[in-house]
């Protein structure tokens, strides 16, 4: 997938450069443009047509509200309203914001961000992929798009999750139940995988993992970290609205905020 295409708008110099730093550090977004004002704005993304903007909101003129409502449907980018004042932020999801972060832009919470971002587009993409398909069958088969998802269903519920992995470790080969599996979090291109009191390094990408556990069982909590919904003995809610986990073997894992609504099903919260 191609890089995000980002344009950062804000009337403060300083905090441009400082997003745009930062910025250059994450892969997978490109800056594009940096506009001081509103109206700088619309013109950079009738010009650039970026994937992402992230928006302040009170600036002179033209606030970030007001380019959001200005912009046609078929010009939308994906927006991360960035911030100092946290009483917009209901404000900020009825314009369908990808998320709200505020001022000082904490680093764990710029990636959250981002990375709801790149799933936004996946699925947008996803969705675009499976009507384009949608079309095709129906065309190729006379099949009503109902009958065809169904079958599409039953497909995806048959599908056979591995009850093993298979980890190298020099000469050595470690077969590892995955419901031995209490939880994996990432560490750069390994994958540490914590099982029956072992921890178990495994040369692969968090994407790549995540996509050979069922997702009934194993859940994201944070961008490199994963669970077992089975080994969860507890939670604890914190103030701020957050979760911390306690696991089977005594690790206490915090929930990060792009990632809570899974965990809150899973608790019945």
């Amino acid at each position: 997938m191609n890089n995000l295409q980002a344009i950062i708008v804000d009337d403060e110099s300083l905090a441009r450069r400082g997003l745009a730093l930062r910025l250059q550090h994450i892969p997978g977004v490109d800056v594009v443009s940096e506009c001081a004002n509103g109206q700088q704005a619309l013109e950079a993304i009738a010009e650039h047509s970026p994937d992402l903007v992230f928006m302040d909101i009170q600036m002179p003129g033209i606030s970030g509200f007001d380019v959001v409502r200005q912009l046609q449907a078929e010009q939308m980018p994906m927006i991360i309203f960035v911030t100092a004042f946290d009483q917009y932020a209901v404000d900020a999801f009825k314009v369908h914001a990808v998320d709200y972060v505020l001022k000082p832009i904490d680093d764990d919470r710029l990636h959250e961000a981002i990375d709801r971002a790149v799933a936004h587009r996946a699925q947008e993409e996803s969705e675009r992929t499976k009507g384009r398909l949608m079309e095709l069958m129906m065309g190729l088969t006379g099949a009503s798009a109902a009958s065809i998802e169904a079958m599409a269903q039953e497909q995806s519920e048959s599908k056979q999750w591995p009850d093993k992995l298979v980890i190298k470790d020099g000469a050595d080969i470690h077969l590892v139940k995955t419901a031995d599996i209490i939880w994996v979090d990432a560490a750069g291109d390994y994958m540490c995988i914590h099982a029956a009191g072992k921890t178990h390094i495994m040369r692969i990408t968090m994407k790549q993992l995540e996509a050979m556990l069922d997702p009934q069982r194993f859940l994201r909590i944070h961008r490199s970290t994963i669970i077992n919904a089975d080994r969860v003995a507890g939670a604890q809610t914190l103030g701020n609205g957050e979760y911390m986990l306690s696991l089977e073997g005594g690790a206490q894992l915090k929930v990060s905020r792009g990632y809570r609504k899974r965990v809150k099903e899973l608790l019945g919260a």
